[in-house]
């Protein structure tokens, strides 16, 4: 599981940052390395990123995307997904419903101080 609010290493040459999540929404920095790599997966949920910098080749089922700084992509839920920094390059992830699996079931609510559990 991630930490909510603090970088550190997802695979070699990817750091990322979870912030504190909405009820149903969530968001993460992601930063690469040039020819850093996202390794294919897939997640239920909704996934749309935004290229803060750089460009990233997105492969989302056998498909390839260049998105540049300024581009936005979305992923379906279920789609099976990675990506390859071709210069350092950042996103801005979003995904819905939340991610347990990368923030547990205590995850804090992004207004108060409140724990929920799902």
């Amino acid at each position: 599981m991630a930490q909510i609010g603090v970088w550190e290493q997802a695979e070699p040459g990817v750091t990322r940052k979870v912030f504190k999540p909405g009820t149903g929404l969530m968001m993460m920095e992601v930063h690469f390395e040039e020819g850093a790599e996202g390794a294919l997966h897939s997640h239920p949920h909704e996934q749309m990123s935004y290229c803060l910098k750089g460009a990233i080749e997105f492969y989302i089922n056998g498909e390839t995307t260049l998105v540049r700084q300024g581009d936005t992509i979305v992923i379906p839920g279920g789609a099976e997904h990675g990506v390859k920094a071709l210069e350092p390059s950042a996103l801005l992830d979003a995904f819905t419903p939340l991610r347990l699996d990368l923030l547990g079931p205590g995850v804090p609510k992004a207004e108060g101080n409140e724990e929920r559990s799902e």
